[in-house]
């Protein structure tokens, strides 16, 4: 019980972060650079200090850093300019069906590939994922927002899977944070966006940061050991769900009777995938 409320706040989290940059970069009281930088500085900040704190000391030096900072930048920027040229259903759904494919190649490269019933959970969840978010009438996609999103899946995917092997989560993810800084300020300022700031931009993006980010992404490294490879990829897919479900309660968007079925169908197809796990863990105490 305890794995499934972390996992579900962890969810919450990241589906908040989705929130925030909507609520701060599509009305306009930020612009994406300055959010993904002030986003990763105060992640940063409040990491760190959580980490002195403790009497502990964060490893920026180590060979790993390159991977998990790396891949952080990859899926910061990615995430951030992607959605400027792509429809928000459309972008989600492309950026969660590149994170399952990476996360489901890495994991049999690595020797721990995709159960049958993990791959039917995920076959059904990503239908249902699909009919939820697929947009009405005309698709027009964009094919630099495409690859922006692209490039977001595999970062958010391999730093997903560097977390495996992360021994502390809460140092790691701080070390992550401040290694990433100056990559995602070079790679933002570069962008050729007008740089604009207000008061609530820069709040939503605080709180997207220390919040949302970095503890949410602290605590999912502490997660990612507990669950298989595929695992870890079939559960995020309750993220964007959770985005709409947050959209309709505090941002007055409209529900529908797609959203309520589909939303059975995601939870259904991770429920089969997870379903796996603990049938097995019972056998296993069973037999003992």
């Amino acid at each position: 019980m305890r794995l499934f409320l972390l996992t579900t706040l962890t969810m919450i989290a990241f589906a908040a972060n989705s929130i925030l940059n909507r609520l701060a970069v599509d009305s306009g009281a930020i612009d994406p650079a300055s959010f993904a930088i002030v986003r990763v500085l105060s992640g940063a900040v409040v990491l760190v200090a959580l980490v002195l704190l403790r009497g502990r000391r964060v490893p920026l030096r180590r060979p790993r850093r390159l991977i998990g900072a790396g891949s952080l930048t990859l899926y910061m920027i990615g995430f951030s300019w992607g959605y400027l040229t792509l429809e928000a259903g459309l972008g989600a759904l492309f950026l969660f069906g590149v994170v399952q494919l990476s996360i489901f190649a890495m994991a049999t490269i690595g020797g721990a590939p995709p159960l049958q019933r993990q791959l039917a959970g995920a076959a059904i969840a990503f239908a249902g994922l699909a009919w939820v978010l697929w947009p009405e009438g005309p698709v027009e996609v964009d094919y630099k927002g495409l690859t922006l999103m692209l490039l977001a899946g595999i970062g958010w995917a391999v730093y997903t899977m560097e977390g495996r092997g992360e021994t502390d989560a809460l140092a790691g993810t701080a070390a992550n944070f401040c290694v990433a800084l100056p990559l995602v300020a070079v790679a933002a300022l570069a962008m050729p966006v007008a740089t604009m700031m207000t008061g609530q931009g820069l709040g939503l993006a605080v709180i997207s940061g220390a919040v949302t980010s970095g503890m949410g992404y602290a605590l999912w490294y502490s997660l990612v050991p507990k669950y298989a490879p595929s695992l870890v990829a079939i559960i995020q897919l309750a993220v964007p769900v959770i985005a709409l479900v947050a959209g309709i309660l505090l941002l007055g968007e409209q529900a529908s009777v797609r959203l309520v079925l589909g939303t059975a169908v995601i939870l259904g197809g991770i429920a089969l995938a997870v379903g796996r796990k603990r049938a097995s863990g019972r056998k296993r105490a069973t037999s003992t």
